[in-house]
């Protein structure tokens, strides 16, 4: 029988031994021992803190998965931003970088190359060597803490030696074999598979359960640093050595590279390479090597100059449209989608994909029954960029939108303004349902349990035909559905009755007012606090708002003079549904939240595929931003489609940031 005193010391020395062996294995993948003896250690720490459960240590491996699940995930402000990267598709954009950097710095300057990992970005915070928080991006400013699942995640280390507060990023993965595994499980079981490794990754780590992300064997490499009190570095490459140092798992392909060459060499023996690997990585990441000269370069609006991620060739398939399929709107756009031929791409089986509207149909003379390329780059979504005209038979047919909605037979319209097809009717059962769709949801009202399905099971039924509906649902009626237990019906009504106390930014959003995203949505509740003094604003008192352009103001203006908005929200507050802002103060000297299109101003130019310059021009103006036709020292962002000329080579001159098509699209998508 041990003392106290004795069991301690045996705690420690098996804690500390345990967690090198568990370093040797998972992050230097160099094991010294065989598994039974580290099984059997491991079972006479357990033994020793079951006896002793005072003396369990924070950093023993029998705490990487412990506790109950949890309710909800908090967000975590990260303390310094975590930026995205602008990227480079090809030899000629990474030269173009390079002299970029050098107009600035001159000519001596030396780059870092890694692996650029498809998984989820994580930042991990440690004070005094003890990992305090784990977050995910989340927008750059705000992420999601899921400390309990990253500790599940064996090469994270629980402490290290180094004080002081500091933030390591990094990127959580799941490996091919463990991708493998899990989706053969999930078959065994009758489970959805995930599309891809990184779907899977993501997945698991917004799991309220830690358990099951430690189950599904996640991995991680780390390679920069946010915050830190302590380390001073003067150069990338050398952070990274001394990351390896402390225990951190550091990818080892990183090279220095001397020259523009080198790097174009280091992507080239890459993109051949790249299938060997036991994990998916979908480019390779640029950096000045010098940190002194990473802060002369800066930052632009989201990403760092000294930086930029080269992009692997997008992946292409072939494939047939079977059908056109048309949707509505919670707006009432008519969107019609391809159903294809299901094809393997990059990683997921590609069914649907949008056309957009009649004049990207037109303009590409799509027809059911042709023959298709898909094109499939990275996260974008994939698109049907051509039809292969040798393969006409002579049997296709030509698609013709319709003049009626699909959905209540209302006539569509075609506003001035638009490319779209529009149905007007305010009574549009699709419309309805997807108004319903769109307030429970996460990022709105955020109601638990009330996804997709039970809001149109709902629908159907006749209980959920307005969102006052929501709020007077009662238990018998919802008993007698399918699928509705007693179990999932109390958790319903329970998530729906907590849903009340949101704060008010959660029920603008979830108003799906025209034009007005999340980020809007939380703007207008820090600057007027209560739904009142929403209700009595003016457009002049909108559009003085800095992020609220003119577009957002009118339609602000229009939507809270309607009668039955009035009514609505009237019932809302009858209802005990919260009117207030309930966040932080809005500061005179900042919003705390910044938009990619804020103040910014954008030219675009060159052959655009997948709209016309008018409706992108409309995106940016949306989102606060500004599109002007001529390339100035006062020009933030060139979107430059295929032979965009002049202005594309005036942006490389000035040092502007270029960005194409499908990276304006996807910093839309991620501002909503």
């Amino acid at each position: 029988m041990l003392t106290k005193e004795q069991a301690k010391e045996k705690i420690k020395e098996y804690t500390d031994t345990l967690n090198r062996y568990g370093h040797e294995y998972y992050v230097l993948d160099q094991p010294t021992v065989p598994d039974v003896t580290y099984d059997k250690m491991l079972r006479e720490l357990q033994l020793l803190e079951e006896e002793y459960p005072a003396l369990v240590l924070a950093d023993s491996p029998t705490q990487r998965v412990g506790g109950e699940p949890l309710e909800h995930f908090e967000k975590v402000e990260h303390i310094e931003a975590m930026y995205s990267l602008g990227n480079a598709f090809n030899n000629e954009e990474l030269r173009e970088f390079d002299q970029r950097i050098k107009r600035i710095i001159g000519e001596s300057v030396e780059y870092v190359c890694e692996l650029k990992l498809d998984g989820l970005a994580i930042s991990l915070t440690y004070e005094n060597g003890w990992l305090i928080r784990g977050a995910t991006r989340g927008d750059g400013s705000i992420g999601e803490e899921i400390t309990s699942n990253l500790r599940t995640i064996r090469s994270v280390p629980l402490s290290v030696e180094e004080t002081g507060m500091f933030e390591i990023r990094g990127e959580a993965f799941m490996p091919q074999q463990s991708f493998i595994t899990l989706n053969k499980e999930r078959e065994q079981n009758d489970k959805q598979l995930f599309a891809n490794p990184r779907n899977a990754a993501a997945g698991s780590l917004r799991q309220l359960d830690p358990q099951i992300a430690a189950d599904r064997n996640l991995d991680v490499y780390l390679f920069g640093i946010g915050a830190w009190e302590g380390k001073h570095c003067e150069t990338h490459s050398e952070r990274l050595q001394y990351l390896t140092s402390l225990g951190f798992k550091i990818n080892p392909e990183w090279r220095r590279c001397g020259t523009i060459d080198e790097v174009i060499a280091y992507v080239e023996e890459w993109t051949d390479k790249r299938a060997q690997l036991p994990y998916d990585i979908d480019g390779i990441v640029i950096k000045v090597n010098d940190l002194n000269q990473q802060e002369e370069l800066g930052y632009t609006a989201r990403n760092p100059r000294w930086a930029v991620a080269y992009k692997f060739p997008a992946t292409e398939g072939i494939t047939k449209i079977i059908d056109v399929e048309l949707s509505v709107g919670r707006t009432g756009v008519i969107t019609p989608t391809a159903i294809l031929e299901p094809v393997f791409i990059d990683g997921s089986t590609v069914q649907r994909a949008t056309l957009h509207n009649k004049d990207f149909i037109d303009e590409h003379d799509f027809r059911i029954g042709d023959t298709v390329v898909l094109k499939k780059a990275g996260d974008i979504i994939p698109k049907v960029v051509r039809v292969v005209e040798e393969e006409r038979t002579g049997n296709e047919l030509r698609y013709e939108m319709p003049e009626n909605c699909p959905a209540c037979d209302n006539e569509l319209v075609h506003l001035d303004d638009e490319v779209a097809l529009r149905c007007m009717n305010p009574n549009c059962p699709a419309q309805i349902l997807e108004g319903v769709i769109h307030f429970v949801s996460r990022l709105a009202m955020n109601i638990d349990g009330f996804g997709e399905k039970v809001s149109e099971q709902l629908f159907n039924e006749g209980l959920v035909t307005t969102l006052v509906d929501i709020y007077r649902l009662e238990k018998e009626k919802l008993l007698t559905l399918e699928r509705m237990g007693e179990k999932s019906v109390n958790n319903l009504l329970q998530a729906i009755e907590q849903s009340k106390e949101n704060s008010l930014e959660k029920l603008l959003f979830g108003l799906g007012i025209r034009h007005i995203g999340e980020k809007a949505a939380r703007i207008l509740a820090m600057s007027f606090e209560t739904m009142e003094n929403i209700e009595r604003a003016t457009y002049e008192d909108f559009v003085a708002i800095d992020e609220i352009g003119e577009k957002m103001a009118d339609s602000l203006a229009i939507y809270f003079q309607e009668e039955k908005v009035i009514q609505l929200l009237k019932e809302f507050n009858d209802l005990g549904i919260n009117m207030t802002y309930k966040g932080p103060k809005l500061q005179a000297e900042e919003t705390n939240i910044h938009s990619a299109f804020t103040n910014k101003t954008f030219v675009l130019t060159g052959k655009l595929e997948q709209f016309t310059r008018g409706e992108l021009k409309e995106k940016i103006e949306n989102k606060g931003g500004k599109v002007t036709g001529s390339v100035s020292g006062n020009t933030d962002v060139v979107v430059a489609g295929e032979a965009a000329g002049s202005k594309y080579t005036r942006a490389v001159e000035l040092g502007i940031d270029i960005w194409d098509e499908e990276q304006l699209l996807t910093v839309l998508a991620e501002e909503e």
